[in-house]
């Protein structure tokens, strides 16, 4: 049986916590910040963690944590 392989793009967008949940950047935050207000700007520059549902999806692209 060969090695399980990390997808490597996954790898760079997801981290795992101490506590087994991952942690992803949000979206918004690239271009046509001028008509963002404040409030939206500063709610897209911090961390969340991905949803119950896509729990399953990121944990098997990344197999190795």
């Amino acid at each position: 049986m060969p090695k399980m392989k990390t997808r490597r793009a996954a790898a760079k967008r997801f981290s795992l916590t101490a506590t087994g949940r991952y942690k992803r950047k949000r979206a918004n935050l690239r271009h046509n910040l001028e008509k963002r207000t404040q409030i939206q700007k500063k709610r897209a520059g911090k961390q969340e963690y991905v949803s119950a549902a896509d729990h399953g999806l990121v944990a098997r692209m990344l197999p190795n944590g």
